[in-house]
């Protein structure tokens, strides 16, 4: 049961898909609670966000802002930190703008909050993918113990290592109660396509490969495979995620870290296959070659610490939130493809 009565709560990231969907939950399962969001809305809308809930404070401004920075006073109870430059593609199109969004946000944000007396937890999102191992041959749950190589797919990546490089010294030089969340790949409403700004790469639009395959299924084009789609993921539905972040935030322990995962390995030909056959999209698959840069071939998380230390496990099966998600794209089209539509000149 979530315990945020009375507390005052701030979500770096929260206009974004996944601090969207938790700011919705902590309001709509918490009547006496404060929720302020920052968001410079470079990748997100803030048509996300419940504006109208007198609970709510929205500020469209990076946390990289000195100015707004130093708005951030020492009366906030719990921090989730899920600002991001997404993602991997973007990061590789601009690796200025990556560590300007991602590795200079966590610095700036920790070093602030460093000395803060009422600050009971700051949780940040990590990847799991920093950490997994880079094979496409069997893949092993990857669990917190997991080894990080100094390879890395993109400056994405480096960056939420570094974020957790981060973490981990401000906890143990200053006492920052941090806790590191690391997510697998999320997916469900709420992800739009083409939200935010352009960012150099058309996967400004193609988000993500689930809200791609989605739309694509819908409009029956054929869902594009990649190295004929043998590649493997944790697919986590988002509402799983956020009740693993409240978890990580209220039962965590400062200094740690746990992924936030499914513990479900599925190819990304059985993810379009799923899509296809619930879309009823006659179209089939667009075989393409492998990405050159993408060497994360097959990886899943390990669930166990999170469900021995944090209660927490993922409820919703990937059918199951497949079905929800494919139902929300429908209803959202109109605005969804407004989305879509404002980098058109771009994607030619």
């Amino acid at each position: 049961m979530m315990s945020f009565e009375n507390q005052n709560i701030l979500i770096i990231g929260g206009a974004g898909f996944v601090g969207s969907n938790l700011c919705k939950l902590i309001l709509n399962e918490t009547k006496n609670v404060q929720v302020s969001v920052v968001d410079n809305l470079i990748s997100s809308e803030k048509e996300n966000i419940p504006l109208n809930d007198a609970r709510l404070t929205f500020w469209h401004y990076s946390i990289t802002n000195d100015e707004v920075l130093n708005k951030i006073e020492d009366k906030f109870d719990y921090i989730f930190h899920l600002a991001t430059y997404h993602g991997n593609q973007s990061s590789i199109h601009d690796p200025l703008a990556d560590h300007e969004n991602n590795t200079l946000t966590t610095l700036k944000l920790m070093n602030h909050t460093k000395n803060f007396k009422r600050l009971k937890k700051l949780v940040y999102s990590s990847a799991g993918c920093s950490v997994a191992a880079k094979t496409f041959d069997e893949a092993h749950a990857t669990d917190e113990n997991a080894p990080i190589t100094l390879t890395q797919d993109s400056p994405y990546s480096i960056s939420k290592v570094i974020g957790e490089f981060y973490a981990v010294y401000f906890f143990k030089q200053h006492g920052l109660p941090t806790v590191r969340a690391r997510f697998q790949n999320v997916y469900g409403p709420g992800e739009v396509l083409g939200a935010g700004q352009w960012r150099g790469t058309p996967a400004t639009v193609w988000r993500n490969v689930t809200p791609t395959f989605i739309y694509k299924a819908i409009n029956g084009i054929a869902l594009p495979l990649e190295n004929d789609g043998i590649a493997t993921r944790d697919f986590i539905y988002v509402e799983d995620i956020c009740r693993g972040l409240i978890a990580c935030a209220l039962k965590g322990t400062v200094g740690d870290v746990y992924n936030i995962a499914s513990g479900v390995e599925t190819t990304i030909k059985e993810l379009a296959t799923h899509i296809n056959e619930i879309t009823q999209n006659k179209s089939g698959f667009e075989h393409l070659p492998k990405r050159p840069w993408d060497n994360s071939g097959k990886r899943f998380g390990s669930t166990e610490k999170a469900k021995k230390e944090l209660g927490f496990e993922a409820i919703t099966t990937l059918k199951e939130g497949l079905q929800t998600t494919i139902q929300w794209t429908k209803e959202n089209a109109s605005w969804i493809q407004k989305n879509i539509d404002k980098h058109k000149d771009r994607l030619v």
